[in-house]
């Protein structure tokens, strides 16, 4: 009998040891992971100057700023960088409109090819889906070379005459292979019985109708999970913006392309880092909103897709 409490003891004080070690590595990664969010934080609210009135937009030794203030976002946001007047918001614009172009078409591709790989039945359904795996294998910048030269091609980039399709290049970069990452949303779509489609079918509906009718109103966490998924991949590249977009074109430069440019460009200056910290702090706040509103579809899409798929 004392052996056993004995034992019941000893694996209880182990459980206690293991959860409180396994914690407390995960509180020191998350500290160390949270220090340099803070530092951009703080580096965007420094207002700090010399005695002789320069303004210190440089990075400084001090984590903790001695001044704060809205200088830097005031600045960013009325300031000219090469040659484009209000910049900033002007980035910030044509990277709302990739975004949401580009958010509307992949995530119709995607539940589109979902819907057809999950209910439909024909040959070589299997091989396509064993393709589109091995092809996820691979980064999707690999393919940059082949789609810049596609896009020149067909002048959609590299157009000193019309520098504005390289924006219509971009979209199509992001959204023309997107059908391929629909394996989560095929796994939501096979939970999905199929007596509904099957009786829809006998009823007279097409394929279209019954994705528009039944299985959509249905899949509302898949569609607001690749929604989102799809609407932060352009807002956050910045290989393919930079590459498609070009280095000449700065009046339609993506938000991640500027921001870089304005360190690390043509012409960079390192005095204005404060305002390359503003512009970090104020991209990340549409993501941050989205993810706090949407986070209980995006956690339902996920469990589903991932638990059928």
């Amino acid at each position: 009998m004392r052996s056993k409490k004995t034992k019941y003891r000893s694996q209880s004080r182990n459980r206690r040891v293991s959860l409180t070690a396994t914690y407390t590595i995960l509180i020191i990664l998350g500290i160390i992971w949270l220090i340099p969010l803070v530092w951009i934080v703080l580096s965007a609210f420094r207002c700090q100057y010399q005695p002789d009135g320069t303004f210190i937009g440089r990075v400084t030794s001090n984590f903790f700023p001695k001044a704060y203030g809205l200088k830097n976002f005031k600045d960013l946001f009325t300031a000219t960088y090469y040659g484009v007047p209000n910049a900033f918001p002007r980035w910030m614009l044509n990277t709302l409109i990739i975004a949401v172009v580009d958010c509307i078409i992949s995530t119709f591709l995607v539940l589109s090819v979902a819907y057809c790989m999950s209910k439909l039945k024909f040959k070589l359904r299997k091989p396509f889906m064993n393709i589109s795996m091995i092809l996820g294998l691979f980064p999707g910048f690999m393919s940059m070379i082949a789609i810049y030269f596609l896009l020149k091609s067909i002048g959609l980039t590299g157009n000193p005459q019309h520098p504005q399709y390289s924006v219509i290049g971009l979209i199509l970069a992001y959204s023309a292979g997107a059908g391929l990452g629909f394996q989560i949303a095929k796994g939501f779509f096979d939970v999905i019985p199929n007596a509904l489609v099957e009786s829809a079918k006998l009823d007279g509906c097409t394929n279209f109708k019954i994705f528009q009718r039944i299985i959509l109103p249905l899949a509302k966490p898949i569609i607001i999970y690749q929604a989102l998924m799809s609407f932060t991949g352009p807002w956050m590249d910045f290989i393919f913006a930079k590459v498609i977009i070009g280095a000449d074109n700065a009046r339609y430069w993506t938000v991640s392309v500027g921001l870089y440019s304005l360190m690390f460009g043509t012409h960079p200056d390192t005095n204005l880092f404060t305002q390359f910290a503003a512009g970090c702090v104020i991209v990340a706040i549409p993501i941050v909103t989205l993810f706090m509103f949407l986070q209980r579809y995006y956690v339902e899409g996920v469990t589903a897709g991932a638990v059928k798929g």
